[in-house]
């Protein structure tokens, strides 16, 4: 009889976990505190419109300090400004080099699973499979980034609702995400650049639709009534012996 402990070595998470089901954490938010150790599946997506740099922001007010270890202050209004930059130059990085994107957000959480986590929602699976592909070979402030499709496509399901209200008392550990706000004048000047591009677009197909429409005779009796007025002065000139 072969002994268990072998088949053990071989094959733990099946003798462990014979029956594993999906990891509803990971499903939902994209990550896990257990990682690789969960004993839950975590089921990788293939294709996504949502891609995740993983502990790709670093908070100021979390990092700082001094060289004796002491903490820095770091105003409010500092902070702000430095994630307002961290965040414009991070999603016109993604639009101009991969495509147009739907939703960013950043994790403000603590845990090693969701710290400075950055997700991205494209508006379509081919430009973040690109994204994926090319990122991974690229730096960002002197670290590699490490980049993967996400199966998080809703984030109100993701989001933890305490937080929004300012009730959360898992403070930075909490397992859903901190989502950390833009500034309202970012947010118009990225998600208004982007509705007026969609405005100039639909103008241009109005546009083309109208000439489209004339082109056709949409008005048929004027189009009629251009081809009587040809054939006249075709007439006209036959007759005056000119071309």
């Amino acid at each position: 009889m072969v002994e268990l402990g072998f088949l053990f070595s071989l094959y733990p998470a099946a003798l462990v976990f014979p029956c594993r089901v999906n990891c509803s954490f990971y499903f939902k938010i994209g990550a896990c505190r257990h990682g690789d150790r969960c004993s839950r599946l975590h089921n990788k997506p293939t294709f996504s419109q949502t891609i995740a740099l993983l502990n790709i922001y670093r908070n100021p007010q979390n990092s700082s300090q001094s060289a004796d270890g002491l903490r820095c202050a770091v105003s409010d209004v500092e902070m702000q400004e430095h994630y307002d930059e961290f965040f414009e130059e991070v999603f016109t990085e993604m639009e101009e080099k991969y495509g147009e994107v739907e939703e960013m957000n950043v994790c403000d959480n603590l845990g090693d699973h969701l710290v400075g986590n950055v997700y991205v929602k494209f508006r379509r699976e081919e430009d973040a499979e690109k994204a994926v592909i090319d990122l991974n070979n690229r730096w960002f402030n002197g670290q590699p980034i490490h980049a993967e499709l996400s199966p998080v496509t809703d984030f109100r399901e993701a989001c933890c609702r305490q937080y929004e209200m300012g009730e959360c008392t898992r403070g930075g550990f909490c397992n859903f995400m901190h989502l950390k706000p833009i500034s309202r004048e970012l947010r118009r000047e990225l998600y208004g650049r982007r509705r007026k591009k969609h405005r100039s677009r639909s103008r241009s197909r109005e546009r083309r639709s109208r000439s489209r429409d004339r082109g056709r005779g949409g008005g048929g009796g004027g189009g009629g009534g251009g081809r009587e007025r040809d054939r006249r002065r075709s007439r006209d000139r036959e007759r005056s012996g000119r071309f």
